[in-house]
């Protein structure tokens, strides 16, 4: 049984920077991939970034290269999302996912899933 905490989102004007962490709980349970997903209203949830726990290799939507960065925290069940230049756009609560058993931005492949964090870029 794997439990994810989300945190660090927030309110952010346009061009800001926000940080989200994600810390993983797992007894007798080896974290090999973390993703970060989010939600706007009234849209499907939607594949943001995710990384291999082991290697690195993270891979990023296309909506947010250059701007969103993931990165494994202290542990490797810690996965941060670094995001700047953030736009109305990027409005949504963001979710981590971990273990997926398919392709990393699918959000069906993920078993195990935090409550989610309100990120809110006014313009």
């Amino acid at each position: 049984q794997v439990q994810l905490v989300e945190s660090g989102g927030g309110l952010v004007q346009a061009g800001g920077s926000l940080r989200l962490s994600c810390v993983a709980s797992a007894r007798s349970f080896r974290v090999d991939v973390m993703g970060w997903f989010r939600r706007a209203p009234g849209k499907e949830r939607e594949f943001v970034a995710a990384i291999n726990m082991s290697g690195g290799y993270p891979v990023y939507a296309e909506s947010v290269k250059g701007r969103f960065t993931i990165s494994k925290g202290g542990t490797r069940t810690t996965a941060l999302l670094q995001m700047t230049s953030l736009e109305p756009e990027d409005t949504a609560i963001y979710y981590c996912g971990a273990d997926p058993r398919g392709a990393y931005d699918n959000s069906q492949s993920y078993t195990y899933w935090g409550q989610g964090t309100q990120v809110t870029v006014s313009s």
